[in-house]
């Protein structure tokens, strides 16, 4: 789709910070509000402002902290649909919360989140390893959360290591 100058603007500037009001996007966008609005409506509606992101950090909330797993994929691709059909088939799961195609050692890469260590359990041996075309899958436990989507999980924490460097 061909945008304006003005609607990429707006693009790159709900990007750095959805949370702006109107008017402070049509003011950096130079144009009017009612400009921003309906270009914003426009690109909501052609889905290439998919979602807004709400990052919340669930390992300070008591009793949500919940499990992350990477799992890594291998696929028989089938002809003339690849891996498609298969990947269409993951993405349906409310378990997954992304799914890429991936070049290396594995076909698939799925970011799959749970309760329990369990749960995900569950969900590799009775739901992903019983696909046809699956051949096999490695599951990796997130342990700790660094950085996601630019934003430092360890900024300011006071679990910092003081111990002192020791060197010969």
């Amino acid at each position: 789709m061909q945008l304006s100058s003005v609607e990429i603007e707006i693009l790159k500037i709900v990007e750095e910070n959805h949370k702006l009001p109107i008017e402070s996007i049509a003011l950096m966008a130079m144009c009017s509000e009612e400009t921003a609005s309906a270009a914003i409506q426009k690109l909501e509606q052609a889905n290439i402002i998919m979602s807004y992101p709400t990052l919340i950090d669930w390992s300070k909330v008591e009793g949500e902290e919940g499990v992350i797993a990477m799992i890594d994929v291998k696929v028989t691709p089938k002809r003339g649909v690849g891996f498609n059909e298969v990947a269409e088939r993951i993405t349906r799961f409310p378990e997954v919360s992304s799914l890429y195609l991936m070049s290396g050692a594995y076909d698939l890469s799925i970011t799959v989140e749970g309760k329990t260590m369990n749960q995900i359990a569950q969900f590799v041996s009775e739901k992903l390893s019983t696909i046809e075309n699956v051949v096999s899958t490695t599951t990796h436990f997130m342990l700790k959360k660094y950085k996601h989507d630019g934003v430092n999980f360890n900024s300011g924490n006071e679990d910092k290591d003081h111990r002192m460097v020791v060197s010969p």
